[in-house]
């Protein structure tokens, strides 16, 4: 049977990448701007829910990539399923699909976070240093604005060689379980009753829940990029792109598009120790 075309896996990464970053990014502008949910795990639990959903909804099509970081890995370690001309579509529309969806949260969040930004002593001004707290909600900040503070001491507590780190080894530990959970050769993987998008969705929360306080925990090049473009363009400027330190945008792509192949390539490490294909189907008989 000849599987999807190009454009409708495009499309699935488009309204994949729009919901993650809607659910997401959501989840943050709601704790920040409202303080409607209480504590950590709360945002976590919300977008590990909404990861899953954006991978159910769009999986079957495109594989539900919605992370650069994911297509390069694919490319590199499952090339026959995934060829390496794929990466710059895919890439293309996660980043629109994370632009719409930035977009719309601005559109609903926007007066909110004016009274918010109001409301500090002093006033947050958009593009000023310290904004990063009103803008948290679109791209990631190391350390994490709501947790740190915007001062030169919480810089001094989670430098930039800390924060690539952070991110990577997230990023790593999220790409390695994705292709854990979905091997073939897994014999305890949940593919059998399609759990792989809730078990996916459950590791975003947990590492979320661990590297949120230091760096947001990205994880994700599009997710990061495609709503500071939002934000720059609203008025954040320079504090959206490049970011307060000069260099938030480049821990928060390069990062990530290191930790995912590496977690790939310990997965193909440790794939040797599982039993072949044909091995699984004589266990099955």
């Amino acid at each position: 049977m000849e599987g999807p075309k190009l454009s409708k896996m495009m499309l699935a990464e488009l309204v994949g990448s729009y919901l993650l970053c809607f659910f997401g990014p959501g989840s943050v502008a709601v704790a920040v701007l409202t303080g409607s949910h209480q504590g950590l795990w709360q945002v976590a639990s919300v977008w590990g829910f909404g990861v899953a959903m954006a991978i159910y909804a769009t999986g079957a099509i495109s594989g539900a990539h919605l992370n650069p970081a994911v297509t390069v890995s694919m490319a590199l370690f499952r090339g026959k399923d995934f060829p390496a001309s794929r990466i710059g579509p895919y890439i293309a529309a996660q980043m629109v699909g994370g632009v719409l969806a930035a977009a719309t949260l601005y559109m609903l969040f926007n007066p909110t976070c004016r009274v918010f930004e109001a409301k500090q002593d002093p006033p947050i001004v958009r593009g000023e240093p310290g904004s990063q707290l009103s803008a948290m909600w679109f791209g990631e900040y190391f350390p994490n604005p709501a947790a740190y503070g915007t001062d030169e001491e919480a810089f001094a507590q989670v430098t930039p060689g800390m924060a690539f780190v952070a991110e990577g080894i997230g990023t790593a530990l999220l790409v390695f379980f994705i292709f854990a959970l979905t091997d073939p050769r897994n014999g305890l993987s949940p593919g059998k009753f399609r759990l792989e998008p809730f078990f996916i969705g459950f590791t975003v929360a947990i590492i979320i829940s661990i590297l949120a306080p230091l760096t947001q925990a990205g994880l994700n090049p599009m997710r990061d990029f495609a709503p500071r473009i939002v934000a720059y363009f609203a008025g954040w400027g320079s504090i959206a792109i490049p970011g307060p330190r000069g260099i938030d945008i480049w821990v928060y792509i390069l990062a990530p598009l290191i930790g995912g192949p590496l977690g790939a390539a310990i997965h193909q490490a440790l794939r040797g120790g599982l039993p072949a294909a044909d091995e699984e189907a004589e266990v099955a008989a």
